[in-house]
């Protein structure tokens, strides 16, 4: 399995996340639970830490294999309540890549973004693009649309996928086992 950070994501462009060091990114999260009334666990903690750190889009299962690492009887269950309040504190955000394909992202503070993914390796790769967002942005206007939100996502083929000589696939080059 890759490491954490880098599970099925690469970044392109402007707007990645600052380092934790310039504020507790652990703070909203202790707001939540003491505004719920909620208690926490070494558990929960080990899965939101492991969340927290992650710099792109995470799975369940990963994030069972992390906290496993802290905590050997952590189980599924666990990490998906621990992460639905997540979602529900607005730290975190799921995205639907495809059936069965949910995977998680840090909400807070991040900059909007796009994503392309591989249908072959499944990667993800997130980009932004200023000349998108005023297309977007003139073209509702055009129709008098008040767009409230938006996700752009690109399906194609990576490199390799596509069966270019010596072509790049970057799921393997972020260490992911790829089955074609």
């Amino acid at each position: 399995m890759a490491e954490l950070v880098r599970l099925g994501h690469a970044r392109a462009g402007k707007g990645e996340r600052d380092g934790a060091a310039s504020k507790d990114v652990k703070a909203p999260w202790r707001d939540y639970l003491r505004r719920k009334g909620l208690k926490t666990t070494q558990q929960r903690e080990a899965i939101v830490d492991a969340f927290l750190r992650s710099s792109g889009h995470v799975g369940l299962e990963d994030l069972l294999s992390y906290a496993r690492k802290k905590h050997p009887s952590v189980g599924l269950a666990t990490v998906y309540r621990t992460v639905k309040l997540l979602e529900e504190a607005g730290i975190a955000a799921a995205r639907h890549f495809g059936p069965g394909q949910t995977l998680y992202e840090v909400a807070e503070g991040r900059a909007h973004h796009d994503h392309l993914i591989c249908d072959s390796c499944g990667f993800i790769t997130e980009f932004e693009s200023d000349e998108i967002e005023d297309l977007q942005d003139t073209t509702a206007k055009r129709f008098g649309f008040n767009v409230s939100r938006h996700r752009h996502e690109l399906f194609g083929l990576c490199e390799k996928a596509r069966g270019m000589p010596n072509g790049r696939c970057p799921g393997e080059e972020a260490g992911r086992k790829i089955k074609r």
